[in-house]
C-alpha cells in the first residue's frame, strides 16, 4: 500500500462517509472504495464496517488507524528533516483558523511569509472554536488561531492580536449615529447572530446573565453572511471591530461601542507543548508575533 491509500482511509474513517471522503480528496465514490478494498486486501482484515447504511472503524481497523495515523505524521517530519538539512524553512504547515481570522487578520502575515519563505507550503483548515483545538490537540493542523481564553494546559498559547465585539447595523438604521448602545437596548431589536462558536457562546452567556430575551432574526455559521444580512437590513449584529474596516470605509456598515459591557475578541496562535517545531514552524511563529503584536490594536470608530 502506498502513503495516497493511507490518506483515503484517514479520510473515510474520520468523516464516517465515503461520499464526503470522495469530496474531500477529490476523487469518485468508487475510487475511494476501491483504494480501501485493496487496503482491506492487503492487511487481510475488515477494516470498516458499512451495514446499516453508516461507516464505522470496526477493532482492526482501530488498530490499522493508530498506525496509519503515526507512518503519515513520521512522512510529514522526515520530509521537514530532510529539507532543513539545507537550513532553509521549507516543507509545509498547516493552519487551522475560522473564515473571519482567515478574512481579515491573517492575510498579511500569509502574504508576509510566503515572500520570506516561498518553498514552504501553508495550509490552511477551517473550522470553529471548537474544531480548531481539536485539531490542534490531534495534531491535524500545525497551528490554531482562537479567541482568547484557552485554558488547556497541554497548549502554548501566543497572544497575537487584540480586538474586541462592536454592534453593527445598516448604515441608514435609527441608531447607526449612536456611539454607543447598552446590550438591553440592543436586546429588543431582531439580531443577526452566528449559529455556534465562542463569540455565540458569549453573546448567550451575556444575555442570559442580564436576564435579557434577546430577538433572533437568523443564526448563521458565516461572519461574512453576518455582515451582508445586517447590510440588508434583517437585524443588528455583533462581530469582532477588525472584521468590518472595510465595510465602514465602504460605507456599508456603522459600528456601534457596546456602553455596558467590554466583550474582548483577542486572538492567540496555539500548539502543542509537545510538538517538535520545524524550521519553517518556527519562521511562521516569528513572522506573525513580528506582524500582529505590533500595532494589532484596531483603533476604535470615531
Amino acid at each position: 500500500m502506498d502513503f495516497d491509500q493511507l490518506e483515503t482511509f484517514l479520510a473515510v474513517a474520520r468523516l464516517a462517509s465515503f461520499s464526503r471522503a470522495a469530496e474531500k480528496r477529490f476523487r469518485t465514490q468508487p475510487a475511494i472504495s476501491s483504494q480501501i478494498r485493496l487496503i482491506e486486501e492487503e492487511v487481510g482484515a475488515r477494516l470498516l464496517d458499512r451495514s446499516g447504511g453508516k461507516v464505522s472503524v470496526t477493532s482492526s481497523g482501530k488498530i490499522f488507524l493508530k498506525y496509519a495515523e503515526e507512518v503519515l505524521e513520521a512522512r510529514k517530519f522526515m520530509m521537514t528533516e530532510v529539507a532543513e538539512t539545507e537550513r532553509v524553512p521549507r516543507g509545509e504547515i498547516t493552519i487551522g483558523a475560522n473564515e473571519g481570522t482567515c478574512l481579515h487578520i491573517l492575510p498579511e502575515v500569509f502574504a508576509s511569509f510566503k515572500k520570506k519563505y516561498p518553498d514552504v507550503a501553508v495550509n490552511i483548515k477551517r473550522s470553529d472554536y471548537a474544531g480548531i483545538l481539536e485539531n490542534v490537540s490531534d495534531n491535524l493542523v500545525d497551528f490554531g488561531v482562537v479567541s482568547l481564553p484557552v485554558r488547556d494546559p497541554r497548549l502554548t498559547v501566543m497572544p497575537i492580536h487584540n480586538d474586541e465585539l462592536v454592534i453593527i447595523t445598516p448604515i441608514h438604521h435609527k441608531l447607526a449615529k449612536a456611539k454607543a448602545l447598552k446590550v438591553a437596548e440592543v436586546a429588543t431589536y431582531p439580531l443577526v447572530v452566528p449559529k455556534g462558536g465562542h463569540t455565540r457562546d458569549v453573546l448567550d452567556h451575556l444575555f442570559y446573565e442580564r436576564k435579557l430575551k434577546p430577538r433572533y432574526a437568523m443564526e448563521l455559521d458565516s461572519s461574512e453572511l453576518l455582515k451582508r444580512f445586517v447590510a440588508a437590513d434583517v437585524g443588528i449584529g455583533f462581530i469582532a471591530r477588525s472584521h468590518v474596516q472595510e465595510d465602514i470605509r465602504a460605507k456599508v456598515l456603522a459600528v456601534i461601542n457596546i456602553a455596558d459591557a467590554t466583550i474582548r475578541r483577542d486572538l492567540a496562535l496555539v500548539f502543542r507543548k509537545d510538538k517538535a517545531l520545524s524550521r519553517a514552524a518556527q519562521a511562521f511563529i516569528d513572522t506573525t508575533v513580528k506582524l500582529k503584536t505590533t500595532g494589532a490594536d484596531i483603533p476604535g470608530n470615531s
